[in-house]
C-alpha cells in the first residue's frame, strides 16, 4: 500500500520531464499509477469482502514512537478502487483534452497525479495525523489544479475560495481529532470506531469538529459555495476532483465515523438535516444555471447532500444505500463532467442557449452521455436505479419525502443538461472534429461501468454489505439486500413519482426559472466576496493604525515588551537564588581584550552616520565573536561564524547600493529613547546569559556527546550532532533556510521569479552592466573584443573594472571551490561540515559577482538557484527515508567499510550525504541572493540609468 502511494508521487516528480519528452502523451504514462491502484484493489475484492482486511504499519520514527498505519477494509477498498480507477481514466482523457503546448502542463500533470496519490492515502489511513496530513494535502493540491490558469482572475478568485473554505474546516477538523483521539486514548482511527470513548462534552464538540471538516469538504451547505465556483478548473479536474475523488472525502469519513457515533446527538441531525437541505438547495439552483458545467457542479452539490443524509442516518441499510449510490455517482458524474469538456472544445461554449446540433457532432458522446444521465436519473437497468431504491427503502417517512422531491429535482435539471448539451437543431458554427479515442474511452467505460454494474448489482453486495454490516440495524426490520428487480413495491413507485415529477418540472422550467430568477436571494458567492472585502478593509484599517512604516517604532516596541516581560519574571521568580556555581568571565587575557574590542566596536557602531562605517563595524563584532570561538577551542563554530559573517557583509553591501550613505538625521529626543531602550534591552539580555550559566546544575552534556560520537570513529562532535542526533533539527532549519531566501528574494521580482541568468552574448538586453549612464548597445560577438580574465569581462564598463581584482578572481574561484568540498568531507575529523562548505563556495560566486557583474555570476553558476535549493533538500530528506528503506527509523546513519588498491581503507557514512543535501541548498541559497539582491538590482539600476542621464535628465 505505501509503495502505491509512493509510486505517484515518484511519477508525479518526473511528470515535468515526461511532458518535455512526450508532451501531452505524458499523461498515459502517468495514468499506470492509479490504474496500477485499481488493479490491485480490483484483485483485493473478494478476499476484502470476505472479511479480510489489510494492514501495513512503518514506524518511521520509533524512538517518538511514531508510524505511518495504513489498513484495507470494505469502505477502504470502494474508494480506493474509485481514486484509481476513475484517476486513470481521467489522466487518459487529459492527453487528448490537452494540447502539447499547454502552458505549465508538466505542473499540471504532476500535481494532478500527486493528487491521487494524495486521495489514496487518505482512505487508506488508519492513523489519525496521517488521515489529517493527506487530508490537506489534497486540499493543497486541488487548490493548485483549480487555479492551473493562473493568468485568469476568475480561476485565482476560485482556488482562493476553495483553499480558505476547505482549509478552515480542516483545523477544525484537526481539532476534532485530536479531542476524539485524547478521550479513546488512541491515534487510531479503525480502533476509535470499534471502541469509541463515552459521550461527553468533550466527544460532542470533537464530533462537531470532525464534521465541520466533512462537512466542508463535500460541499455541504453553508459550504457548498466553493464547488461551483472551482468549475473555472478544466474539465478533468472537475471530473475527477469534483466528481470521484475530492469531495468524496467528506462523504468517506462520515462513513467511517456513522457506525460508531451516528448515535450521539449533533452527529445523525447535523449530516441528514443538512445533507438533504443542501439536496433540495442544490437541485433548486440547478434548474437556474446555463452553463453545462455550474448545472453539473450544482448537481454534484445536490448529490453530495443526498449521500450524506444517507451515510449518516446511521442505519445497515442506509448504509449500504449510500455505498451503492456512492459508487453509482462516480461513475455517471464524471463521465458527465468529461463529455463537458468534449463538447465545450467541439462547439467553443457551455452554455446551453448557444449549443445545437452535438447529437449529430458528437454522435458516440451523445450516446455515453445519455448512459451516464439515465443512471443518474435512477432509470433501470443502471446501477443508479437500484442504489435509489436502496435510498427510498431505508429512510423515514419525513426524510423520505424530503429525498423524492430532491429525486425529482435530479430528474429536471439531469432532462435540462442532456437536452441543453445534444437537443434537436443546426450543426454549431465552427465545431471542431469529433473527439479522438483519448476523450471518447474514459467516457465510455465509466457510462458502461454504470450500466454492466446495474443488473449485477447482487454481486457488489459483498464488499457494498460487509461495510453496512458495521452499522446497526433498526429493531425489527430484515436486512435489505441488493437487487435490480424487488416486484411491485414502494420504492418503486416512489421512482415512478420522481421520474414524473421531474419531467414535469423540465417542461415547466421557463416559467420556473424565471420565478427562481425573481425569488433569488443573494448567492453564497457574492456573501463570500463581500466577506473577504470586508475582512481586507479591516485588515487595511488595521494595519494602517498600527503599522506606521517605522522599523524604529517596531524595533522599540518589541524591545519594550520584551524587557518589560522578562523584567517582571526576574523580580517575580528571583532566579538569582537558585543554588549553582559561578561563571567566569574570561578564560586568560585574550579573551579579555578580544571581549573589549567587540564591545568597543558596538559602541562605535551605534555612533556611526555613515551606513558602510555601520556595516563594517556591526561585522567586526561578529569576527570578534569567532575569535572568541577559536580562542575558547571551538574551531567548528569559528570557521562557521567567519564564513556567516563574510556572506552577511556582502548582502548588507548589495542593499546599501540603494539607500543613502548616511542614515536619516533623529531628532535628540527620538535618540536618547533609542539608546535608552537598547542599553537596557543589552543590559538584560547580559543578565539572563549571566543567570542562565550560573544556574546550572545538571551535569555537562559534553562527555556524554563525545562519548556517542567517538563510537563510530569520528571526532567532530559539532558536525556529527548535526547531521547525525539532531538531523531532524538540522533539517527543519535547512526548510526554513530555504523558504526564507526564496521569500525575501522573490519581493524583488515584480512578476515572476525568474530562472538562470542570462549568459554574456544571449541577448537578454542591450548595453553593458555597471555603467554611470547609457551607452549603445554592443553587438553579442563585441561584449569581449579582447582577451580578459573573466568569462564575462568584457560586459563591464571601463570604469568599473579592476584587473587586478579580475586576476584574483580568476585564480581563487576553483581553488576556493575545492577548500569548499574538502570541508565538507572532512567534516568528521576536522572542523568543516554543509553549511560551511556552502556558504565557503557561495563566497566564491560572490568573488566571480563582485569582480565581473550578473553575466559573471551566470557564466560562474549556470544552474538556476531554485534546481540547488530543490535539490539539497531532496538529497538531505532522501538521506533520511534511506533510513527507512533500510528498515530503520528516518534518518538513520549507515556506514560503509571497503578497501581500494590505490586509496587504501574507504569509510562511507550517510551523514556524508546529508551534509551533501545541506551544502547544495545553503550554495542555493547564497546563490537566490546574489541573483534577487545582486543581478536583479543590477537591472533595475541600468533601466533607470537608460532612463535618466547621468545628471538625472530624461536620456535621450
Amino acid at each position: 500500500m505505501l509503495g502505491l502511494i509512493a509510486g505517484h508521487f515518484v511519477l508525479a516528480a518526473c511528470a515535468g520531464v515526461f511532458t518535455r519528452w512526450w508532451g501531452r502523451r505524458a499523461f498515459l504514462v502517468l495514468a499506470l499509477a492509479p490504474a496500477a491502484t485499481a488493479v490491485w484493489a480490483a484483485l483485493e475484492w473478494n478476499a476484502v469482502a470476505g472479511g479480510r482486511v489489510l494492514t501495513q504499519t512503518w514506524k518511521w520514527a520509533p524512538a517518538l514512537d511514531l508510524e505511518i498505519a495504513l489498513r484495507l477494509d470494505a469502505l477502504s477498498l470502494l474508494l480506493t478502487v474509485l481514486a484509481g480507477g476513475v484517476g486513470a481514466l481521467v489522466l487518459v482523457y487529459c492527453a487528448g483534452y490537452f494540447r502539447d503546448d499547454e502552458p505549465g502542463l508538466g505542473g499540471f500533470a504532476g500535481t494532478l497525479t500527486a493528487f491521487a496519490g494524495a486521495m489514496l492515502g487518505l482512505v487508506l489511513a488508519d492513523d489519525l495525523m496521517l488521515l489529517y496530513v493527506f487530508w490537506e494535502l489534497t486540499t493543497v493540491l486541488s487548490f493548485l489544479l483549480i487555479g492551473h490558469s493562473a493568468g485568469r482572475k476568475a480561476n485565482r478568485r476560485s482556488a482562493l475560495q476553495a483553499l480558505i473554505v476547505t482549509t478552515a474546516g480542516g483545523l477544525a477538523m484537526l481539532v476534532g481529532l485530536l479531542l476524539l483521539g485524547h478521550a479513546a486514548g488512541t491515534d487510531r482511527l479503525s480502533v476509535l470506531v470499534a471502541h469509541p470513548p463515552a459521550t461527553g462534552p468533550a466527544v460532542r464538540t470533537g464530533i462537531v469538529l470532525v464534521l465541520l471538516g466533512a462537512l466542508s469538504k463535500s460541499a455541504i451547505w453553508p459550504f457548498s459555495l466553493w464547488l461551483p465556483g472551482a468549475m473555472a478548473a478544466p474539465t478533468p479536474v472537475s471530473a475527477y476532483l469534483h466528481a470521484a475523488a475530492m469531495v468524496k472525502a467528506g462523504v468517506y469519513l462520515v462513513a467511517r465515523l456513522a457506525p460508531a457515533f451516528a448515535a450521539v446527538a449533533p452527529f445523525k441531525a447535523l449530516t441528514v438535516g443538512l445533507g438533504i437541505a443542501t439536496m433540495l438547495l442544490g437541485g433548486w439552483r440547478s434548474l437556474r444555471e446555463y452553463d453545462l458545467k455550474r448545472i453539473l457542479a450544482y448537481g454534484t452539490v445536490s448529490q453530495l447532500g443526498f449521500l450524506t443524509a444517507l451515510v449518516g442516518t446511521g442505519t445497515r441499510d442506509a448504509a449500504l444505500a449510500g455505498v451503492t449510490l456512492l459508487l453509482a455517482h462516480a461513475l455517471f458524474k464524471a463521465a458527465l463532467f468529461l463529455v463537458v469538456g468534449a463538447v465545450d472544445q467541439a462547439a467553443g461554449t457551455r452554455d446551453i442557449r448557444r449549443l445545437s446540433g452535438q447529437a449529430r457532432a458528437l454522435p458516440l458522446l451523445c450516446a455515453f452521455a445519455t448512459l451516464a444521465a439515465a443512471s443518474m436519473t435512477g432509470l433501470p437497468p443502471f446501477l443508479g436505479f437500484p442504489a435509489k431504491e436502496a435510498a427510498f427503502a431505508a429512510l423515514s417517512p419525513l426524510p423520505l419525502t424530503l429525498v423524492v422531491a430532491g429525486s425529482a429535482l435530479t430528474v429536471a435539471y439531469t432532462l435540462r443538461f442532456w437536452w441543453g448539451a445534444f437537443g434537436p437543431g443546426e450543426k454549431a458554427a465552427g465545431a471542431a472534429p469529433p473527439a479522438g479515442w483519448e476523450k471518447t474511452a474514459p467516457v465510455g467505460a465509466l457510462a458502461v461501468a454504470g450500466l454492466v454494474l446495474g443488473p449485477y448489482v447482487g454481486r457488489l453486495e459483498p464488499l457494498l454489505g460487509r461495510y453496512a454490516s458495521t452499522v446497526p440495524m433498526d429493531p425489527g426490520s430484515t436486512p435489505y439486500h441488493l437487487a435490480l428487480w424487488h416486484g411491485w413495491s414502494t420504492p418503486l413507485a416512489l421512482s415512478i413519482l420522481a421520474w414524473a415529477a421531474g419531467a414535469a418540472l423540465f417542461a415547466a422550467s421557463t416559467p420556473l426559472i424565471r420565478l427562481a430568477r425573481k425569488t433569488a436571494l443573494p448567492t453564497a458567492e457574492a456573501a463570500f466576496a463581500r466577506t473577504v472585502r470586508g475582512t481586507e478593509w479591516f485588515a487595511l484599517q488595521l494595519t494602517g493604525t498600527v503599522q506606521r512604516g517605522s522599523l524604529a517604532v517596531y524595533l522599540t516596541t518589541a524591545l519594550l515588551v520584551f524587557t518589560g516581560a522578562e523584567s517582571y519574571a526576574l523580580a517575580h521568580d528571583t532566579p538569582w537564588h537558585t543554588p549553582g556555581g559561578t561563571p567566569r568571565l574570561a578564560d586568560d587575557a585574550a579573551q579579555a581584550a578580544v571581549a573589549l574590542a567587540v564591545m568597543a566596536a558596538a559602541l562605535l557602531c551605534v555612533t556611526a552616520r555613515l551606513r558602510m562605517k555601520a556595516v563594517v563595524l556591526a561585522g567586526t563584532t561578529g569576527y570578534g565573536t569567532g575569535v572568541l570561538f577559536v580562542l575558547q577551542g571551538a574551531p567548528d563554530l569559528a570557521l562557521t561564524q567567519f564564513t556567516v559573517e563574510t556572506a552577511s557583509i556582502v548582502v548588507f553591501v548589495l542593499v546599501l547600493r540603494r539607500l543613502p550613505s548616511r542614515f536619516p538625521r533623529t531628532a535628540p529626543r527620538r535618540r536618547r529613547v533609542n539608546y535608552a531602550v537598547g542599553a537596557a534591552a543589552g543590559a538584560l539580555v547580559a543578565v539572563l546569559t549571566y543567570l542562565t550559566a550560573a544556574a546550572r546544575q545538571a551535569a555537562d552534556a559534553r562527555d556524554a556527546l563525545v562519548e556517542a560520537t567517538e563510537h563510530d570513529g569520528v571526532k567532530n562532535v559539532v558536525a556529527t550532532i548535526l547531521v547525525d542526533l539532531r538531523a531532524w533539527d538540522t533539517m527543519g532549519e535547512s526548510a526554513v533556510l530555504a523558504v526564507a531566501a526564496v521569500g525575501v528574494t522573490s519581493l524583488l521580482f515584480l512578476r515572476r521569479r525568474a530562472g538562470a541568468l542570462p549568459r554574456a552574448g544571449d541577448g537578454e538586453e542591450p548595453g553593458t552592466v555597471w555603467r554611470a549612464g547609457p551607452r549603445e548597445a554592443a553587438a553579442p560577438e563585441s561584449l569581449a573584443p579582447e582577451r580578459t580574465w573573466l568569462a564575462a569581462g568584457g560586459t563591464l564598463a571601463e570604469e568599473r573594472r579592476s584587473v587586478v581584482f579580475e586576476v584574483l578572481a580568476r585564480l581563487t574561484f576553483h581553488p576556493i571551490l575545492v577548500l569548499s568540498l574538502y570541508l565538507l568531507f572532512c567534516a568528521e575529523n576536522l572542523p568543516g561540515g554543509g553549511f560551511t562548505a556552502g556558504l565557503v563556495a557561495g563566497l566564491a560566486l560572490v568573488v566571480r559577482y563582485l569582480a565581473g557583474g550578473r553575466y559573471e555570476l551566470a557564466a560562474a553558476a549556470p544552474l538556476d538557484a531554485g534546481f540547488l535549493l530543490g535539490a539539497g533538500m531532496v538529497v538531505s530528506v532522501g538521506t533520511g527515508l534511506g533510513g527507512l528503506l533500510l528498515g530503520g527509523a528516518v534518518l538513520d546513519a549507515g556506514t560503509y567499510h571497503t578497501h581500494l588498491p590505490v586509496f587504501g581503507k574507504i569509510h562511507l557514512a550517510s551523514p556524508v550525504l546529508f551534509d551533501f543535501g545541506v551544502y547544495l541548498l545553503v550554495l542555493g541559497v547564497v546563490l537566490d541572493v546574489l541573483r534577487g539582491l545582486g543581478a536583479k538590482i543590477d537591472q533595475q539600476i541600468e533601466r533607470e540609468q537608460g532612463r535618466t542621464g547621468p545628471e538625472g535628465g530624461e536620456a535621450a
